[in-house]
């Protein structure tokens, strides 16, 4: 069904180029659902994929040219074809499949078994099945909660209009981080985070792997074989990186009740530094950072990237006109102290992310402060 969902992902975005071609417009969603539904009923193969799974093949590709059109500026390609045995998952919305009870799931014609990693609580509203590149198979359930349960949530998010965040207050220290290539996070109390750069520990062994999967025979099942021993290489570093994350997320959150960082401009960063910001990872670490503290009921605070966190003296507020990158350390012109540009950006970002939730001033030599 996966295989089925990639040739007609590839028929898509050939009719959209022939249309664009022909006509020098853009093919709408609907005239494309309509056409693929016509096509589907003479094609067998086709009718492996429920037709719902179909529409969402077309409302993928219609979302990818929306924001081609809107960001083209900055970089975006329109979608392009992919690879059917690389294609990675169909989505079925109201109908095609049905759960029967006892960790058994009908799609299409056929009933699965699967291993639940928790309970489905919730009004089911689309269901995903996803391929990994191992070819291992994961089912994605998204539900819609009763709605006291959202209300609750976003409350816990301090997204309540005419409201205060709530904030479930139990260590009553509020802190800020400082992201850096060097330092992982720089905390405002002074502690500093380094990375462990699962990537950079792994670099010999990837090397290795694919230089033997460049060798094998194109086809071959040992470059099969050697293509999958590689793709472990690569989860093996993502599943630590993610274990590490989850495990700092929840460190920081039992230590902090609000916590304050700055909106980086990622794209750009890595642009500039290319592999370190890959492995560093720090938007996948942020996710699961909100994700904890909403849990917790804590709260997570983004200030403006362009706030000059490092120009800015933390104790007497002077701004330096211009601070290369190169300089760790600084001496404010206006009261002589002297600064670690990344534990002075820190307690700058802490400082505003209080003052944007209405905590009023921080005292500017106090690291933490009680909410």
């Amino acid at each position: 069904m996966i295989n089925a969902s990639g040739v007609i992902y590839n028929h898509c975005i050939a009719l959209h180029k022939r249309y664009y071609r022909m006509w020098g417009q853009h093919l709408s969603c609907a005239k494309l659902q309509s056409h693929i539904a016509k096509l589907r009923k003479r094609n067998s193969f086709w009718q492996t994929v429920g037709s719902q799974a179909v529409q969402d093949i077309c409302q993928r590709i219609e979302k990818a040219y929306q924001l081609f059109f809107k960001h083209n500026k900055k970089g975006v390609r329109p979608p392009g074809f992919k690879k059917v045995k690389k294609y990675k998952s169909f989505t079925l919305k109201q109908a095609g499949y049905k759960f029967l009870g006892s960790n058994r799931v009908k799609i299409g014609n056929r009933v699965y078994q699967f291993w639940k990693s928790r309970e489905i609580e919730g009004t089911v509203k689309t269901l995903t099945i996803k391929r990994t590149p191992l070819g291992e198979l994961f089912m994605v359930v998204v539900v819609d909660p009763s709605a006291p349960l959202r209300v609750n949530a976003e409350r816990s998010r301090g997204v309540d209009e005419g409201s205060k965040p709530e904030v479930e207050i139990k260590t009553g220290k509020i802190a800020g981080f400082d992201f850096g290539l060097k330092a992982f996070l720089t905390c405002s109390d002074g502690t500093k985070i380094e990375s462990p750069q699962f990537f950079k520990q792994s670099l010999n062994a990837i090397t290795k792997a694919s230089r033997q999967h460049s060798k094998k025979l194109k086809g071959s099942s040992n470059r099969e074989r050697a293509r999958k021993n590689l793709v472990r290489k690569y989860e093996d570093i993502s599943n630590r990186r993610r274990d590490w994350f989850w495990k700092l997320a929840h460190e920081l959150t039992d230590k902090f009740d609000i916590l304050c960082f700055e909106t980086l401009n990622l794209k750009g960063m890595q642009r500039l530094w290319g592999r370190k910001i890959s492995d560093l990872a720090f938007g996948e670490f942020i996710q699961i950072l909100e994700w904890v503290a909403k849990k917790k009921n804590k709260l997570v605070v983004f200030i403006d990237q362009w706030y000059p966190s490092s120009k800015t003296c933390s104790h007497c507020g002077h701004i330096l006109e211009s601070l290369d990158l190169s300089a760790r350390e600084w001496r404010c012109p206006s009261c002589q102290s002297v600064h670690g540009r990344d534990e002075n950006a820190a307690r700058n970002i802490q400082m505003v992310g209080a003052s944007t939730i209405g905590l009023g001033d921080v005292s500017r030599a106090t690291p933490a402060i009680a909410v």
